[in-house]
């Protein structure tokens, strides 16, 4: 069976996720911007406001950029934040993003190598420079030939627009894709029903409920063996 490109999910399957933003840090981090003014109350607005958001993304399946959370919760409590896409970049520069496994680092560069496609397809608050720098430094970005990321897309993982991207990115059709991931909901029924293949990554048993022919291994150094036994 042909495959000609891999649809790669990031944190849990590439990489250790980061932590999100809490209020205190993000107010320290705004605190540093010129003209930015931060009240007292910021903290716990930005809180309560990213609690919100995501609560109503989750719900309709998009992706709020992260300049929402943080003009909601400007308006709570009253401050001024000039620019939100600066403001975005600070933030995620202060938190740190997720850390990538060396191990996984290689085998994706092995499996780029040899001729497949490869698209980085996650959800993420982070902005599409924070996750290429990420990328650049665990030594990796030059191996994916397309990025499809929420925050940048505006819908999440299942939504359908999300797979129809991917599928648009990797140039094949869905049929030669392999999507790889941890998540069975996003990284393995949605592409599979999406008509990609799909492989899930999970160090339990098989997960009640999984399509037969997703395939099911331990780690994403496992991916190159289970790539070559489809051509078997």
């Amino acid at each position: 069976m042909t495959v000609r490109a891999l649809a790669v999910d990031f944190g849990g399957t590439l990489a250790q996720p980061g932590p999100s933003p809490d209020g205190a840090t993000v107010a320290q981090t705004l605190k540093e911007l010129e003209n930015t003014v931060v009240p007292e109350g910021f903290a716990a607005a930005f809180e309560d406001a990213a609690r919100q958001v995501r609560q109503e993304d989750r719900s309709r399946g998009v992706q709020s950029p992260f300049a929402e959370q943080l003009a909601r919760a400007a308006r709570r409590c009253a401050a001024v934040i000039p620019d939100p896409q600066a403001a975005t970049e600070a933030v995620f520069t202060a938190v740190p993003d997720a850390f990538v496994d060396t191990r996984s680092a290689a085998t994706l560069r092995r499996l780029h190598v040899s001729g497949l496609v490869c698209v980085l397809a996650c959800d993420t608050q982070r902005p599409e420079t924070v996750r290429r720098r990420t990328l650049r430094a665990a030594g990796i970005e030059d191996c994916f030939d397309a990025l499809v990321l929420s925050s940048t897309l505006g819908v999440r993982k299942p939504h359908p627009r999300f797979y129809d991207t991917v599928v648009e990115r990797a140039g094949c059709p869905a049929a030669e894709i392999v999507f790889v991931g941890d998540t069975p909901a996003k990284d393995a029924i949605g592409p599979y029903e999406h008509g990609m293949r799909a492989v899930l990554i999970t160090s339990g048993p098989r997960p009640d409920g999984l399509p037969a022919p997703v395939g099911v291994i331990g780690d994403f150094t496992e991916l190159p063996a289970y790539l070559e036994a489809l051509d078997d």
